[in-house]
């Protein structure tokens, strides 16, 4: 008798991208690779993203009427809903370093600034593609669940956003 294969689902991310600011040749179909392959590594369940790409002065407006900062930023997540699946609902405590969305079903939303990734990318050392996708990747890491508060968890959240970097081949200086 044949032991029961247990089924297998292949995590559903569902990613919409608005794309108010043009000026950074980072497309949306590169955009959603990318936060694919993040998700599947960091072991997603299942996710709902919403990635809009704005302009300065949009994304000052935002900060400052949800967040009460009244000046613009590189990047901006909300998280409207996380909840772990069923198979990892009864998983032991997660040590620090442990992947942090593994077994989350997400919901939220990243804003990033195009013009902002433009001026900084020079600073840098490569090309506002690359900056843009790293301000992408830092907000996905948030609704992931990593925070950069502390020096620790700052720590932790730099060589995540090095390494979901990597994985869209791009390689931090």
């Amino acid at each position: 008798m044949r032991t029961p294969r247990r089924p297998t689902t292949r995590p559903v991310y569902e990613i919409s991208i608005v794309r108010a600011h043009r000026g950074v040749a980072l497309t949306a179909p590169q955009i959603r690779r990318a936060l694919r392959t993040v998700l599947a590594a960091e072991g997603v369940a299942g996710a709902e993203i919403a990635v809009s790409v704005l302009s300065d002065a949009a994304i000052r407006e935002v900060n400052r009427s949800h967040l009460n900062h009244d000046y613009a930023t590189d990047a901006i997540s909300f998280l409207y809903a996380a909840e772990h699946s069923e198979l990892e609902a009864d998983a032991p405590a997660r040590s620090r370093n442990a992947l942090r969305g593994r077994g989350l079903a997400i919901e939220g939303e990243v804003l990033v600034s195009g013009e902002t990734a433009l001026r900084e990318a020079p600073r840098h050392g490569w090309d506002a593609s690359s900056e843009l996708l790293l301000y992408i990747v830092h907000g996905l890491l948030h609704l992931c669940g990593y925070d950069d508060l502390s020096p620790g968890e700052k720590r932790i959240m730099r060589a995540r956003e090095r390494w979901a970097l990597g994985l869209a081949g791009i390689e931090c200086k």
